[in-house]
């Protein structure tokens, strides 16, 4: 690592030393990747969303390749809130991992209830509140549909956690105005934006001429959603440039993730790829610094939005 760049990044008032982190449901909580590289050497690991009673998901099968990336159907199963703060966090902070939290509720007030169960855990580094997962059976789930919804869950989040966890929502791109559902969260209270989760899918098995996933539907991930990921990072940074944005999907390499912070992203979530390389976060951090090196910048914040800078400032950036 160069001395004189400074690769840290920050989201709300967390601080974290590199910008790279796993993605929510990817990871699990981290145990797998850690036989690969110390967790502590990323930004951050984002645990899977937890709820808050033990989840079973959706019927088999769940996964399937497409030519660009795949399907998951797995809808959220998980142990539930208790479970988790008993096992997976004190194994995390053990292992010096940063460490942030997803939530999922089914339900506006659950979201608080989760909250609260988080308020009092030391060591954590930010919460998550996914309010756009696209693979549950029950599609009213998905508040991030709706600015309405979405603004109450975050209300309901802040007031719980007050001022001491940054709160970091994740949206969907299943909408026709990001912009408007990334307004109403912010003006919640939201410290920060996870962009984008993945988008509603469905493959047809032209054997049995039926849906191939057990839940019919299910989450597109991976390199064929990243051109959507970029667009979504550049509107909402564009339309909020001080809010800070965790960017992900279908991010392979440290080009892919350089994409995203020159479109606005502070930080860039690694996921579908660490399925057929689980070291592929480290790749991608290792060739991000690369790259913003070999650019001429002295740091990872004068990349950030620099796709929205006019010509002359691109011209003389590494004055700023």
């Amino acid at each position: 690592m160069t001395i004189d760049f400074d690769f840290s990044t920050t989201l709300g008032n967390a601080w974290f030393p590199t910008p790279i982190f796993t993605a929510s449901g990817c990871a699990s909580s981290g145990r797998e990747l850690a036989q690969f590289f110390p967790l502590a050497s990323i930004g951050a690991v984002v645990t899977k969303s937890v709820m808050l009673k033990a989840r079973m998901g959706r019927p088999t099968p769940r996964m399937a390749e497409t030519p660009s990336g795949m399907l998951n159907s797995i809808g959220l199963q998980g142990p539930g809130i208790e479970a988790f703060l008993a096992n997976d966090i004190p194994w995390l902070l053990e292992n010096k991992a940063r460490v942030i939290v997803s939530i999922a509720g089914e339900t506006i007030e659950e979201y608080a209830v989760l909250a609260r169960h988080l308020r009092s855990v030391p060591g954590l580094s930010a919460v998550e509140v996914n309010i756009s997962c696209p693979n549950v059976k029950n599609r009213g789930m998905v508040f991030a549909c709706d600015p309405d919804a979405s603004h109450a869950v975050i209300d309901g989040v802040r007031r719980t956690l007050g001022g001491d966890l940054p709160i970091i929502v994740k949206l969907s791109p299943d909408v026709t105005d990001i912009v408007g559902i990334a307004r109403a969260v912010v003006g919640a209270g939201a410290d920060g934006l996870a962009l984008i989760n993945t988008l509603l899918g469905m493959v047809i098995n032209t054997e049995t001429m039926r849906p191939h996933l057990g839940g019919k539907t299910g989450g597109l991930s991976g390199p064929a959603i990243r051109p959507v990921a970029v667009r979504a990072i550049y509107q909402v940074h564009q339309a909020f440039p001080k809010v800070p944005i965790l960017g992900m999907g279908g991010v392979r390499s440290g080009r892919d993730a350089l994409e995203m912070v020159l479109a606005g992203a502070s930080g860039v979530s690694v996921g579908t790829a660490t399925f057929g390389n689980p070291t592929a976060v480290i790749a991608v951090q290792n060739e991000l610094q690369h790259l913003l090196i070999s650019k001429g910048f002295s740091s990872l914040r004068q990349a950030v939005g620099f796709a929205h800078r006019s010509d002359d400032l691109k011209e003389s950036h590494d004055e700023y």
